[in-house]
C-alpha cells in the first residue's frame, strides 16, 4: 500500500522517497519542489542544474550513482517505455485483430500484454534502485554567497504560465454585494410569503413560486463566478525549455480534428479554409496532424479536400514566411487593414498579390465542384479511375481513408515538410446506431490513435478556423507545464464570430457566457467543454482519472482531497489506516469502471487488483484492436516500436468500422458521451467527475472564430437544440443532481454550474406565466402586489439596487460592455419563451414517449447587402409563444390606459405599477418584434394574419370577461336592464 506522507515525485510518479537521514528527500530547499533522487541526478546529468519550478540551482557536492542513474535514464527517455509506467491499464486480454501477428512476441504473447504482465517487476526495480541512491546519496546545504546567477536554462525552466487573481478592490466588492443581494432576496420573500393578496390569490401565488424560481436560478448561475480568475501565458519560455536551438524541437504532437457532415449546407470552401489555417499554424510540422471527417461520405468533400493539399503547397509557405494573420486565406484577403503594416520584406507586396490571384483560381476550382454537385447523376458519382465513389450512398457504404498530405513526399513549393492532411469518412450500415457527430469524433479518436497517436488533440467544427497561429503554443504553456498539465484533462478557448452585426441584436457573440460564467468556472475546477475550440489530453479521453489524484498527504484532512467539503477541513484522521480506507471507499463506486490508470491499480490490495484483473478486460473497454490497445499504453503518444506501417491503414479502416464500438466502454466511459445532442457538456462532465481540471485560455488574440446564424429563427434554433440536449441530460443517468458523488471528486460549485446547465430550459414555464401576469392583471384590473409599505417599498428598492450594483461590478472585472449585457438580458427572455419552451416539452415526449418532433423552418429570400441574413424571415412554431406574449401585454397596456381614462384620478396611481411590469416585458422582447418586422416593413403575411387572429381572439376573451365591471355592479345592471330599449 501507498505511504500517504511522502509526496510523489512529479517527474516519473514514484514517491520521493527518504534521504540518508531517515527524512523526505528534498532535492530543492528554497521551494521543497517534490521531485524524487533518482530523476534529480538524471536531470542534473543531462545539464539542468536548477529547479524547475523556482530556478534555485540544486547542492553541487551531490553525489551520483553511475550504474543506477544510467538504469534510470533508460526508464524516462524513450518514450514507449516511460508510458509503461503512468498509463499501462491492469486487465486480463484476449486478442482479435485484423493484424494479431504483428503484435505478438516471439512466444506467441501480445506483446502490450507481456507490458501488463511486468509492471510489478518494473515497480520492484525502481524500488531497489531508490534504496541504492538514498544509501550513496549526500545532502549537503549550498552557502547563499555560492549562489549565483540563474543561468539561461533555469529561466527557461521558470513556470510556463500564472493565475492572475483578480485585485481585491474588484472581487471583494462583488462578493459583498452578492451576499447582499442574497439577503435582501430572503426579506423579499419573507414579506411576499407573509403578505398575500386574497382579490388575486391565484395571480399572487403564481408570481411567488415564479419569483422563488428564478431566485433559485439566479443562485445556480451566480455562485459558480464566486472566484474568477485571469490567465496568463509565457509562449517564449515554451520556446526556451522544448526547442533549443540545434536540438530536435521536444514540443508534443498534436492531432486536429475538423467534422463536416453535408457540403452543401456546409460549404467545402469554408472548411477548406479551416483546414488551411491548420495546416499553416506556427508548430512544428511533424507534430501537426489534421483529420478531417466527412460524416456525409461527399464525393464534394473529398474532391475539394484534394484541391486544398495542392493549394496548400503555396499557402504554407507564404504565411510562415510573413507571419500572416489569420492563416486562413478567405478571412486574411478580406481583412479591412493595412497589410503592410509590420512587413518590411520586399517581396511582400509582389508575392502577395501572386498569392491573391492564386487563391482566386482556387475558389473557381471549388465553387466549380460546388456546382457540379447539385445535381446528383442518376448512376451515382465516379472518381477519376472510373470507379463508383463508395459513399454514393450515404447511409449504407464502407469506411474511406485517404492520406492526401503525409510523413513522405508532402513538400510545400519551397521543399519544405508539409503537416499530415488525412481524409476519414466512417463506415455506414443500416441497423447501427452511429451517434451523430459524438460518434464522428471517437471514430477520429482511434483512426488518429492508429496512425499517429498525437498525446492531444484539438477539435474544431468546420466553421471554425485558427484566427491565432500561436493558439497550440498557448495550450502546450498549461498541458506541457510539469506543475499544471499533470491534472489538465482539456484547455478550452472562447468562442469568438465573424459576420455578426455591430449590435448583435440576438445575443450571437455570447459574450456573457464567455468572458463572465467561463471565468468564474475557472477558478472552481474548470470551464465546460462548449464543442469546439478545445484541445484535450488523450489519455483523458481515455477515461483515465489524473496522475496526481491519488496523492494524500498526512496535512490533508480525510475530506479536503475531494475537494468541495470546506466544512471537513481541519478534521484531522485518527489513523494513518483511515486515509486509505477512505481512499479505497471512494473508489468503490468505480471498481467497475472502465478504466485504471497504473498508480490507481498500485494503491489497491491484492485482493481488489485481482478482482478488477479477472473482471475487466482491454477489448471490453477499447474494441478488438491490438494496435489501437498498444497506443492506448503510451501516455507521451508515438506509433509503437512494433508497428508495421504497411498495416496501419489496413488496421485504421478497422478501428472506424461501424461494429466496432459494440459490447464497448465508447460513448459510455470513454471518448465522446453518447446521450444527448450536447454531447459537449456530458463529455466534459464525465471527466470532472473523475478529478480532472480544466482550464480556460484567452489570448489577446482570438485562438479561433466561427461563424454564427445571425437571423431571428436560426438562431432560435440553434439555442433550441442546446436545450433540448440540456433536457436530455437531466432525464440521463448522468444528470449533475446525482451522477458522481461516489468519488467526492466533482466540486460543489462546479457541480452546480453543471446544475444550471441541464436545468436552465425548466425556467422557460415560469418565464412564459411571469410574462403574462402584466397583462392579465391590466385586463383583470387585480394585482400580484398588495398596497405598498414603507417596508415593501425599501425591500423592491434594495432588490433592484442589488441586481443593478452585481451587473455593474461584473462588468467591471470581465471586461463586457453594457450593451452585450443588455442584449444577453434579452435574448434570455426571448430564448426563454420560445426555444427553451418548446425544447421542455419535446425532450419529455422524445425520452419519455419516443416521439421526436422536428419543427421545421420555411426560410424566405434575403436581401443581397451585408447582413441581409439578419433581415431573413424564415416562419416556425417556435415564434408562436413570444409573439402571442408580445401582443397580450401590448393589449392589456391599451385596456389599462383607457380603464383609467374611464375611471378617473385615483385609477392612476395602481396602473402605473402594472404598466411598469408591462413594459418590462415588451422591452425585453423589442429585438423580438424588430425580428418579425424584418426590414422595410417586408413582414410575411403569415405573420400578420397570426397577429390579427390572437388580437381578435384576447379582444373577445376581454369583452366576455369585462374585467371592469365589478360581480355586484354586474347584476346590478343585469336587472335593471331587462327591458328591451335598456
Amino acid at each position: 500500500m501507498m505511504d500517504s506522507g511522502v509526496p510523489m515525485c512529479n517527474t516519473c510518479g514514484e514517491q520521493v522517497g527518504l534521504s540518508s537521514n531517515s527524512e523526505v528527500f528534498v532535492a530543492c530547499q528554497e521551494c521543497n519542489y517534490p521531485i524524487c533522487q533518482h530523476c534529480l541526478d538524471y536531470e542534473i546529468k543531462e545539464g539542468r542544474n536548477a529547479c524547475i519550478r523556482c530556478g534555485t540551482p540544486y547542492n553541487d557536492d551531490r553525489k551520483m550513482v553511475a550504474d543506477v542513474g544510467a538504469e534510470e535514464i533508460g526508464n524516462h527517455t524513450p518514450i514507449a517505455t516511460h508510458a509503461q509506467d503512468k498509463g499501462i491499464h491492469a486487465r486480463n486480454i484476449s486478442t482479435v485483430s485484423t493484424v494479431d501477428s504483428e503484435y505478438l512476441d516471439d512466444s506467441g504473447n501480445p506483446i502490450w500484454k507481456n507490458r501488463v504482465e511486468s509492471w510489478k517487476d518494473k515497480k520492484n526495480k525502481k524500488k531497489r534502485a531508490a534504496t541504492k541512491e538514498r544509501k550513496e546519496a549526500q545532502s549537503a546545504q549550498v552557502p547563499p554567497e555560492q549562489q549565483g546567477e540563474l543561468t539561461p536554462e533555469s529561466e527557461a525552466a521558470q513556470p510556463l504560465s500564472r493565475v492572475v487573481p483578480l485585485p481585491k478592490s474588484q472581487l471583494t466588492p462583488y462578493r459583498i454585494v452578492i451576499i447582499m443581494r442574497l439577503i435582501i432576496l430572503c426579506l423579499f420573500f419573507q414579506y411576499r410569503v407573509t403578505h398575500p393578496v386574497d382579490s388575486a390569490f391565484g395571480l399572487w401565488l403564481t408570481s411567488v413560486i415564479c419569483e422563488i424560481w428564478f431566485a433559485f436560478s439566479w443562485v445556480l448561475d451566480q455562485f459558480p463566478k464566486w472566484s474568477p480568475i485571469n490567465r496568463q501565458t509565457y509562449i517564449d519560455r515554451l520556446s526556451a525549455r522544448y526547442e533549443r536551438e540545434g536540438e530536435p524541437s521536444q514540443l508534443a504532437a498534436v492531432d486536429f480534428f475538423v467534422s463536416t457532415v453535408d457540403p452543401l449546407k456546409e460549404p467545402p470552401l469554408i472548411t477548406a479554409n479551416t483546414v488551411l489555417s491548420i495546416l499553416a499554424v506556427d508548430y512544428p510540422v511533424d507534430k501537426v496532424s489534421c483529420y478531417v471527417s466527412d460524416d456525409g461520405a461527399a464525393m464534394l468533400t473529398f474532391e475539394s479536400l484534394a484541391e486544398t493539399a495542392e493549394f496548400a503547397r503555396k499557402w504554407v509557405p507564404f504565411c510562415k514566411k510573413f507571419s500572416i494573420e489569420p492563416r486562413a486565406p478567405e478571412f486574411y484577403f478580406s481583412q479591412k487593414i493595412d497589410y503592410l503594416k509590420d512587413k518590411i520584406q520586399p517581396s511582400f507586396v509582389k508575392e502577395r498579390r501572386a498569392m491573391k490571384r492564386d487563391y482566386e483560381e482556387y475558389k473557381v476550382r471549388i465553387n466549380a465542384l460546388v456546382a457540379k454537385a447539385q445535381k446528383t447523376p442518376d448512376e451515382g458519382w465516379t472518381m477519376a479511375d472510373g470507379t463508383p465513389w463508395p459513399g454514393n450512398n450515404t447511409r449504407d457504404h464502407p469506411g474511406m481513408i485517404q492520406v492526401f498530405l503525409g510523413n513522405t513526399g508532402a513538400h510545400d513549393i519551397e521543399g519544405n515538410e508539409l503537416p499530415r492532411l488525412v481524409y476519414v469518412s466512417r463506415e455506414k450500415r443500416p441497423g447501427y446506431q452511429h451517434h451523430k457527430k459524438a460518434g464522428a469524433e471517437n471514430a477520429l479518436v482511434r483512426v488518429s490513435a492508429v496512425l499517429t497517436n498525437a498525446p492531444y488533440i484539438l477539435n474544431l467544427d468546420c466553421d471554425h478556423y485558427v484566427n491565432n497561429s500561436k493558439a497550440i503554443r498557448e495550450a502546450m504553456c498549461f498541458l506541457m507545464d510539469p506543475e499544471v498539465g499533470r491534472d489538465v484533462c482539456y484547455v478550452q478557448f472562447p468562442q469568438r464570430f465573424d459576420g455578426i452585426d455591430k449590435s448583435d441584436r440576438y445575443a450571437n457573440r455570447n459574450t456573457v457566457f464567455f468572458d463572465v460564467n467561463m471565468k468564474g468556472l475557472d477558478g472552481i475546477q474548470g470551464p465546460v467543454y462548449v464543442g469546439t475550440g478545445c484541445v484535450f489530453n488523450r489519455q483523458a479521453l481515455y477515461g483515465y482519472g489524473p496522475s496526481s489524484l491519488p496523492t494524500l498527504t498526512k496535512k490533508s484532512s480525510s475530506c479536503s482531497w475531494l475537494g468541495s467539503c470546506c466544512c471537513c477541513r481541519g478534521k484531522k484522521p485518527t489513523k494513518e489506516k483511515d486515509l486509505s480506507e477512505v481512499y479505497r471507499d471512494a473508489k468503490r463506486e468505480d471498481l467497475n469502471a472502465a478504466i485504471f490508470n497504473l498508480r490507481e491499480i498500485e494503491s489497491y490490495d491484492e485482493h481488489e487488483r485481482s478482482l478488477l484483473i479477472s473482471q475487466m478486460s482491454f477489448e471490453k473497454t477499447f474494441g478488438l484492436s491490438s494496435v489501437f490497445i498498444e497506443s492506448t499504453l503510451m501516455e507521451n503518444g508515438g506509433v509503437a516500436e512494433s508497428a508495421n506501417p504497411s498495416t496501419l491503414i489496413k488496421e485504421a479502416i478497422h478501428v472506424i468500422s461501424c461494429g466496432y464500438e459494440e459490447k464497448t466502454a465508447w460513448g459510455k466511459e470513454i471518448g465522446w458521451i453518447y446521450g444527448s445532442v450536447t454531447e459537449d457538456i456530458l463529455t466534459g462532465f464525465k471527466m470532472h467527475c473523475r478529478g480532472w481540471r480544466s482550464i480556460y485560455c484567452m489570448p489577446l488574440r482570438p485562438a479561433f472564430k466561427g461563424s454564427a446564424p445571425i437571423n431571428l429563427s436560426d438562431r432560435l434554433h440553434q439555442v433550441l437544440r442546446w436545450a433540448l440536449g440540456s433536457v436530455e441530460i437531466f432525464l440521463s443517468r448522468h444528470c449533475p443532481l446525482w451522477y458522481g458523488f461516489g468519488g467526492g471528486r466533482l466540486k460543489w460549485l462546479q457541480r452546480l454550474a453543471y446544475i444550471n446547465t441541464i436545468v436552465y430550459p425548466f425556467t422557460s414555464l415560469p418565464l412564459v406565466a411571469y410574462c403574462s401576469l402584466p397583462a392579465i392583471c391590466l385586463l383583470t384590473g387585480k394585482f400580484i402586489i398588495p398596497t405598498l409599505s414603507n417596508l415593501a417599498s425599501i425591500l423592491f428598492l434594495g432588490l433592484f439596487l442589488s441586481i443593478i450594483l452585481t451587473s455593474v461590478l461584473e462588468l467591471r472585472w470581465s471586461g463586457v460592455s453594457i450593451e452585450a449585457l443588455w442584449r444577453n438580458e434579452q435574448f434570455w427572455v426571448i430564448g426563454g419563451v420560445s426555444a427553451h419552451l418548446f425544447a421542455v416539452f419535446q425532450g419529455f415526449l422524445k425520452m419519455l414517449a419516443g416521439l421526436d418532433t422536428n419543427f421545421t423552418v420555411t426560410a424566405k429570400a434575403a436581401d443581397d447587402t451585408e447582413f441581409g441574413e439578419l433581415y431573413i424571415i424564415k416562419w416556425t412554431t417556435v415564434l408562436i409563444p413570444p409573439t402571442t406574449i408580445l401582443i397580450v401585454n401590448l393589449v392589456g397596456v391599451v385596456a389599462g390606459f383607457s380603464d383609467a381614462l374611464n375611471s378617473g384620478y385615483e385609477a392612476w396611481g395602481p396602473l402605473f405599477g402594472k404598466v411598469f411590469f408591462a413594459f418590462w416585458v415588451i422591452l425585453h422582447l423589442y429585438p423580438f418584434l424588430k425580428g418579425l418586422m424584418g426590414r422595410q416593413n417586408r413582414t410575411p403575411t403569415i405573420v400578420v394574419l397570426w397577429s390579427v387572429l390572437l388580437a381578435s381572439v384576447f379582444s373577445l376573451v376581454w369583452v366576455k370577461i369585462n374585467p371592469f365591471v365589478s360581480t355586484d355592479d354586474a347584476s346590478v345592471v343585469a336587472q335593471s336592464c331587462i327591458a328591451i330599449d335598456c
